[in-house]
Parts: structure tokens; sequence; C-alpha cells
């Protein structure tokens, strides 16, 4: 990525904040990806480490319309995650996408079990989550304009923990230096 590109990324994720009175704490830890397939227009995420404790995360996410988290699982981070402003979809998957399509799982949907056909999407308005369990496969896009997602975790470990389908994803990009920086990131 572009240096200009997560410069003007960093904008407009902390003007969608300020927009919808979301403060972040002094000095938050950065993570602007387009999981290293280079289009982060079509697969892009913006994320914010809000708390990294030993036995918690929380994170707030930024999404535009047309960018996609590729399907992936975790293999010991259990998550929450909350539509908090806008609407977003994920589609879920109780196994490897190709071999457990159209299975039936359960998931915890406001606190409350619901049965899911694995393949399937779920749709989340502000205020809605979704409880994840290590092995369920996971995408997720906005289907408003924009969207501000919420993560609550145990402990995070993106570089060891994320289990993409594609395996020509890579978590961080590299980044070309092209103006001055306007944030670091967490993988800097």
């Amino acid at each position: 990525m572009n240096r200009s590109q997560i410069n003007r990324v960093f904008k407009q994720a902390s003007e969608c904040f300020k927009q919808h009175h979301w403060h972040l704490p002094p000095n938050p830890s950065w993570d602007v990806t387009d999981f290293g397939l280079g289009d982060f227009d079509r697969t892009g995420l913006t994320l914010i480490n809000l708390s990294e404790e030993p036995e918690y995360c929380e994170k707030l996410m930024y999404a535009r319309q047309g960018q996609t988290t590729p399907a992936h699982t975790h293999a010991r981070k259990k998550e929450d995650i909350i539509c908090r402003v806008g609407e977003l979809t994920l589609q879920l998957w109780d196994g490897l996408p190709e071999k457990s399509e159209g299975n039936e799982f359960t998931i915890q949907v406001n606190q409350r079990p619901r049965t899911h056909r694995s393949g399937d999407e779920l749709h989340l308005l502000s205020g809605e989550r979704v409880t994840l369990q290590p092995g369920i496969y996971h995408s997720f896009w906005p289907t408003s304009s924009e969207c501000i997602i919420g993560e609550v975790s145990t402990a995070n470990d993106d570089t060891n923990d994320n289990i993409f389908v594609d395996p020509k994803i890579g978590r961080y990009p590299g980044i070309e230096e092209d103006e001055p920086a306007l944030v670091h990131l967490i993988s800097e």
C-alpha cells in the first residue's frame, strides 16, 4: 500500500468516528490493511486496537461499502463482532467453506442461540452482535455506505491466529513511502 492511501484512509476513518461521536483513546494503535492483495478498495479494513491485554482485546474497525474482509477463522480467539454504526453483513461457515457448505450449526446472535446454515449470510444492524467461536470461518462487509464495527475478544494474536482461506493473503501490507506518515501502523 502507498503511504498516501494509508493517510487518506486514516482521515476518512477519523472523520467517520468524529461524525458518530466515537472518541478514541490517546495514541491508539492503528492498522490499515489490504491483506497483501493490493486492492484496498475491494479487500481492505481499518482497525484500531483500543485495548490489548493478556486475557482480552477490544478493537474498533472501519470499512466502506465495497470492501470485504476475506474469509478467515481463528484457532484460539473467541470474538463478538458488533455493528456499531451502519449495516454489516457476515458470511459464516462452521469449517472450511468448501467442505461445510450447507451444514447447520448454532451461533449466538444478540446473546441468543440461532441455527445458521454454513455459507449463508447474517445481516447485523447498528447495535447487533454475533459471537464467533474458534473454527467458525467468517467474511464480512458493510451493506451501508460505511460501517463502524466493534470487536471484543479473547487475547489477540494477529500474527499467528488468523487462518485465511486464500493462502495468498498476508495480514500486514508492505508500505511504499510516497508522502510523510500521518499515523504509524502497528506493523511498523
